[in-house]
């Protein structure tokens, strides 16, 4: 019996994480859900691969969010820079499959989220931040 707690112990031990590394500490992280009909105008650029669509609804994200169909599935992120408090510069701006803050130039891939041209400074720097896609027939439903 001994031996069955010690086992206990350790197998709860093992499972608590406390990995909080990856928060990004300028960047909250809101709850929302939004729906984009691709049979409306605004979001039928979204049947086509490649093509990202910009949702600026109030309560979608911090800044709202870049949507793009990948050809595996749809990829959503906020639409304020990850490296730095919001501000009156850090919205970023679509550029072909990349966006672009226009407080320090840094460009992010839709594709993969990830910063392209991140400095060799030795500071730590953030990708997109993340939002869940989902399809369900012609509607995408963002939501974090």
């Amino acid at each position: 019996m001994k031996h069955f707690w010690a086992i206990v112990l350790l197998a709860v031990i093992l499972s608590c994480s406390s990995d909080s590394s990856n928060r990004n500490p300028y960047l909250q992280e809101v709850r929302f859900r939004f729906e984009l009909n691709l049979n409306l105008p605004l979001y039928s650029n979204l049947k086509n691969i490649g093509n990202p669509v910009p949702v600026t609804n109030n309560g979608v994200g911090t800044r709202g969010a870049f949507v793009m169909n990948t050809g595996t599935g749809f990829m959503a992120w906020e639409a304020s820079c990850p490296n730095h408090t919001p501000n009156n510069c850090s919205t970023m701006t679509i550029d072909g499959q990349n966006v672009v803050c226009s407080c320090e130039g840094y460009t992010y891939s839709l594709f993969t989220g990830q910063l392209l041209d991140r400095p060799d400074d030795g500071n730590r720097y953030y990708d997109l931040l993340f939002y869940n896609a989902a399809q369900s027939g012609n509607t995408v439903i963002i939501s974090n």
